[in-house]
């Protein structure tokens, strides 16, 4: 490939494009970097627009939009990489590098999925839990959270962690001794078919990073049981079959339930629709959400169908890794009376990923909208604030405080309901 054709198809990729449709004739290979010139035939309709006109997905980028001088600086970026870099350096991987680069630095939630991660989207809609392959402890000897484990073919390993490596950030989260082993799980883990970024180093080497498609199946089936008449409904993440789920395995409760608790400790969202289906359990024509795109409201969602749950006292016990659908469901219940929310505060994720179909069986997933409160409060950032606080667990504690404290939540409701 001509360095001219690549330099365009690199400039359209970083304007939103993922069509090269350089003329290769535009260029002079031999002409200076600061000589930047498009030629007519390289557009479509009208001389000052880009357009991309391949794909599912078509737009275009008005020319005046980007400054000559933004223009001449990527050229010489790219220029300067493939001739002065240490190692040599694929053409076609600048270009990807450069989407990359700009859907990650505008939304943090982003992602370009190439065709192997397009192909987990049956997945990822489906709301099936996933890890990266990898466990790590905390060694005060080093300072560091150690890698100790690493399934074989697992995306850990694809890309490149080994056990002893030290881990220093998850995503947006830097490590230090303050996390837990859980947290760690917790930070990896997350709907499959996503991916989450890691800095990880050899012990006196310098700091990489990667970014990891989670495809490593975890368990996210419900979990039901009964204490004391109080049914614990455990939700790893929702699914499109959830509500039927919960139905199906309540039935087979023998004895009389008198409230129940949904525990939705790191759950890390899933289906919108699928929480509103779970909501609709316990109300009857309420607001569950609402879908605000840039434009203003785009969607209402409001329960629907017969709550069979409706006369029963509920207790929602969240924490910090509750997300997305789960803070959809909690704050819900919340705003209209219907639940006591215990635990701490949730995550914070109350942002809509749209995934965008480009041809090639490519496509990004980006920001399009934020789910808000029925009565219009924001989620994203924020989470959703418990009604009753708990204090951190202590580590050598072999029962589950947390679920202790909202059985024993649970019984008063119903002492004072009595």
């Amino acid at each position: 490939m001509r360095f001219s054709a690549v330099i365009t198809a690199l400039l359209i990729g970083a304007m939103g494009y993922m069509s090269a449709f350089a003329n290769p004739q535009a260029f002079d290979d031999q002409a200076d970097v600061d000589d930047l010139i498009i030629d007519t035939p390289a557009l479509d309709v009208a001389p000052n627009h880009l357009y991309g006109i391949d794909g599912l997905h078509s737009g275009r980028v008005p020319l005046n939009t980007i400054s000559p001088t933004t223009l001449k600086t990527f050229v010489q970026v790219v220029d300067l990489m493939r001739r002065e870099y240490i190692e040599p350096v694929d053409d076609e991987m600048l270009f990807y590098h450069a989407i990359h680069g700009m859907l990650n630095r505008v939304d943090r939630n982003a992602e370009f999925l190439d065709a192997t991660a397009f192909a987990n989207l049956s997945s990822f809609t489906t709301g099936n839990v996933a890890g990266v392959g990898l466990k790590a402890v905390w060694r005060s000897q080093d300072a560091h959270w150690v890698v100790t484990e690493v399934t074989a073919d697992s995306p850990a390993k694809s890309a490149g962690i080994n056990v002893g490596d030290y881990l220093h950030q998850i995503g947006d989260i830097k490590l230090n001794q303050s996390q837990t082993e859980n947290d760690i799980i917790q930070l990896l883990s997350g709907i499959a078919g996503s991916s989450v970024d890691i800095t990880y180093s050899r012990a006196g080497r310098s700091k990489q990073s990667v970014n990891v498609i989670r495809n490593q199946a975890q368990k996210s089936s419900i979990e039901v049981f009964v204490q004391n008449g109080i049914a614990v409904i455990k939700l790893p993440v929702f699914q499109n079959n959830t509500r039927q789920d919960i139905i199906d395995r309540l039935a087979l409760i023998e004895g009389q339930v008198r409230g129940v608790v949904i525990d939705l400790r790191n759950n890390p969202g899933g289906v919108l629709d699928s929480a509103a289906e779970v909501a609709s359990l316990f109300m009857r024509k309420q607001v569950v959400t609402q879908v605000q795109n840039r434009s203003g409201i785009e969607r209402v969602i409001e329960t629907h169908g017969s709550p069979v749950l409706e006369s029963m006292p509920v207790i929602i016990l969240q924490n910090r890794y509750s997300a997305s659908a789960a803070e959809v469901l909690a704050s819900a219940l919340q705003t209209h009376g219907r639940a006591m929310i215990v635990g701490e505060a949730s995550y914070g994720k109350g942002s809509v990923q749209s995934v965008i179909a480009l041809g090639n069986h490519q496509g990004i997933k980006i920001t399009t909208a934020h789910y808000l409160t029925p009565n219009g409060k924001k989620i994203d950032k924020i989470g959703v604030v418990p009604d009753v606080s708990f204090k951190p667990p202590s580590n050598d504690s072999q029962d589950d405080e947390w679920l202790r404290l909202s059985l024993d939540l649970m019984e008063r409701v119903k002492t004072n309901q009595s």
